[in-house]
């Protein structure tokens, strides 16, 4: 939710709003002749309409707030979004890049599953020093080969959150 921009979120709910006002405020207004659907199935279907009309106002704030967060190009993902039919936003998510991350030792923007800075060759995230596995800070044996992180000198799982 931290990721939904404010103006989506008053966005969402004035689309919202502006869906059930077509639908039982101006439609009914200009129509000759008495609808032929139950009230419960009009009922359901305006309601999801007004629904998908806010998620896309919502979505489209979250892409907004997202692609400079993973090193895209807003402007483009933007102007994809607004495509017609959503095929834009289905492209967004197939597409985007990982979420970036600062080396603590250079401040190159890195990859945040990367274990060492391509950089500076710093170790950014805690792992083994035989497989290269991600572990924790807090792990003594590495849960893919069974290697002692103790034995590191220094070693691997603390050496990431220190500088020498």
């Amino acid at each position: 939710m931290r990721l939904i921009p404010r103006w989506s979120l008053l966005g969402g709910l004035v689309a919202f709003a502006l869906v059930q006002y077509y639908f039982w405020v101006f439609l009914p207004s200009v129509r000759t002749r008495p609808p032929e659907l139950p009230t419960a199935l009009r009922f359901y279907l305006i309601l999801s309409w007004g629904a998908l009309a806010a998620l896309y106002v919502l979505m489209i704030g979250y892409i907004s707030n997202d692609a400079p967060r993973r090193g895209m190009d807003t402007r483009v993902w933007m102007i994809c979004v607004i495509m017609p039919g959503g095929i834009g936003a289905v492209l967004y998510f197939l597409l985007r890049q990982p979420i970036l991350s600062h080396c603590p030792s250079c401040g190159a923007s890195i990859e945040d599953h990367f274990h060492f800075c391509p950089h500076c060759s710093w170790q950014v995230a805690a792992s083994c020093g035989r497989c290269y596995t991600s572990t924790r800070v807090t792990d003594l044996y590495c849960s893919r080969c069974g290697h002692d992180l103790a034995s590191d000198h220094p070693p691997a799982r603390l050496h990431a959150f220190s500088r020498e």
